[in-house]
């Protein structure tokens, strides 16, 4: 009985320990912020990663306290640079387990600042960036904090991207010693986000998987074009053709079987100059979706933001070209 007492007390004192490998980051380019973080237990996403646009962005696990997401938010919001936010969180902490936090905290102006409790399970470790910090504690070794790193500094596109390819090089490397189970990225733009007054850039959670990064590198494309099509038309109406030339490619290649990204990057070709490409772009549509071309074409074409395209139309001898 005793014995049995003892074990109970020990179940309900300890600590939930968050073992994971994560990477924070700041393109400096678009003022994004983000974290990507994986692990052996369910649902990784709803406690690790934590962001807000224009200020900051915070990675809490190993023994993990959960108030240092929202805390280290509120005090980089009062103007607290990564390290002094650190300083505070760890000198404020008086739950148990202080010796076992792994934190990683990025402001708005790019400062890092990373914490690896010499309690936490090994391997543990992190490697901090001009941009970004690395951090893991029960991985098979510290090759896949270098390889997260490796691949950060190598990949190139939107930072969710970017965040993508380096917790796949660490999944890749070995990840957590104890196998895969969730996966979850989170980036902050300032008016980033699909609907009105959204700064979530991108936000998926694989909760609970044999393979959780498959399944968010199918997602995260996704959610980028879900995101960033609404940013399309205005360029447009703007007169900035060659940024929207650019986010049009990029959208078909987030989406490249949705036939209406086709259409409006083949009259946003047109505009630019490159006829041969808006052609190919136009047909492809139709071969996607041949019972919706139509539909889409005449809904392109009376928008007000895409007044611009109806110029394309007044080209009698490249109308004719375009699938019927």
């Amino acid at each position: 009985m005793k014995i049995l007492t003892a074990f109970i007390v020990v179940l309900l004192s300890a600590t939930p320990a968050s073992a994971t490998f994560s990477i924070v980051a700041f393109d400096p380019v678009t003022g994004d912020l983000g974290v990507a973080v994986a692990s052996r237990v369910f649902g990784v996403g709803n406690h690790v990663p934590w962001a807000e646009a224009g200020v900051g962005a915070v990675a809490t696990q190993a023994s993990m306290n959960g108030g240092y997401g929202p805390r280290g938010l509120e005090l980089l919001r009062q103007g607290l640079t990564a390290q002094q936010v650190l300083d505070r969180l760890l000198a404020e902490d008086k739950f148990p387990g202080l010796e076992g936090r792994q934190v990683a905290i990025i402001d708005a102006k790019g400062n890092i600042a990373v914490h690896t409790g010499m309690a936490a399970n090994d391997w543990k470790g992190h490697i901090k960036g001009a941009t970004y910090t690395v951090q893991g504690n029960i991985l098979t070794g510290p090759h896949v904090a270098q390889a997260m790193a490796r691949a950060f500094e190598s990949a190139s596109g939107e930072l969710a991207e970017r965040l993508y390819a380096a917790l796949k090089a660490g999944d890749d490397a070995g990840g957590d010693r104890r196998g895969r189970q969730s996966a979850s990225i989170l980036v902050v733009r300032k008016g980033g986000g699909s609907s009105l007054n959204n700064d979530r850039l991108c936000y998926i959670n694989v909760d609970d998987s044999t393979d959780p990064l498959l399944e968010l590198g199918r997602l995260v494309p996704l959610q980028l074009a879900w995101s960033l099509s609404g940013k399309r038309a205005p360029l447009v109406q703007q007169g900035q053709m060659e940024q929207a030339m650019s986010l049009a490619d990029k959208l078909v290649r987030w989406a490249p079987r949705n036939g209406a990204h086709r259409i409006h990057q083949g009259f946003i070709a047109y505009l630019t100059g490159d006829k041969e490409k808006a052609l190919a772009a136009f047909r492809r549509a139709m071969e996607l979706d041949p019972n919706g071309y139509k539909a889409t074409m005449d809904g392109a074409l009376a928008a007000a933001a895409t007044v611009a395209y109806r110029k394309v139309m007044q080209d009698a001898a490249f109308a004719a070209q375009l699938p019927q």
